[in-house]
C-alpha cells in the first residue's frame, strides 16, 4: 500500500508532527506485521523521529541546525537563497522506517514522526507513505 500525505507549513524552519496521519494509514492497511516507510519528497525537507512531549526538543533541533548551518553563506544561495535548507535536509535525511507490530507502529511512548521543513512556508508538501507486509 502506498499513499501520499499532503501538508502545508507556516514557518521557514519547523517540525510538524505527522504521527497521527501515519498511524491512521497503518490502521487502514490492516497489516499486522511489516514496515512503514515515511519519505519526504523534495530536497529541502526531511523526516525525523523525535520526542513530542513539549516543544523544547523541537526548538532545540531547529536551534542546533541554525547554529551548525547558518543561512546566507553557501554557494547555492546565489541561485535560490536556500543553501542552508538543502544542507539541513541532507543531514537529517528524507525518510524513516518504522516496524509494524501487531497492527501498530513500533514507536516508543516518547517517539513521534516529524516532517522537517527547512524552506517554508509552503502551501503543499508531499510525504509518501509506503506500507509493506512481512
Amino acid at each position: 500500500m502506498q499513499q501520499i500525505i499532503q501538508i502545508s507549513t507556516d514557518k521557514q524552519n519547523g517540525l510538524y508532527d505527522i504521527t497521527n496521519q501515519v498511524e491512521l494509514l497503518v490502521f487502514e492497511s490492516k497489516i499486522k506485521n511489516g514496515i512503514v516507510n515515511i519519505y519526504s519528497q523534495g530536497a529541502t525537507a526531511a523526516i525525523m523521529i523525535q520526542e513530542n512531549w513539549d516543544d523544547s526538543v523541537q526548538n532545540d533541533v531547529i536551534n542546533l541546525l541554525r547554529k551548525l548551518i547558518p543561512s546566507g553563506v553557501w554557494l547555492h544561495d546565489s541561485q535560490d537563497s536556500n543553501g542552508d535548507a538543502h544542507l539541513k535536509a541532507g543531514i537529517i535525511g528524507p525518510s524513516e522506517t518504522v516496524p509494524i507490530v501487531d497492527g501498530k507502529m513500533g514507536l516508543s511512548t516518547w517517539q513521534n514522526i516529524f516532517f522537517c521543513e527547512f524552506d517554508g512556508p509552503r502551501t503543499k508538501r508531499n510525504i509518501v507513505i509506503s506500507i509493506l507486509s512481512n
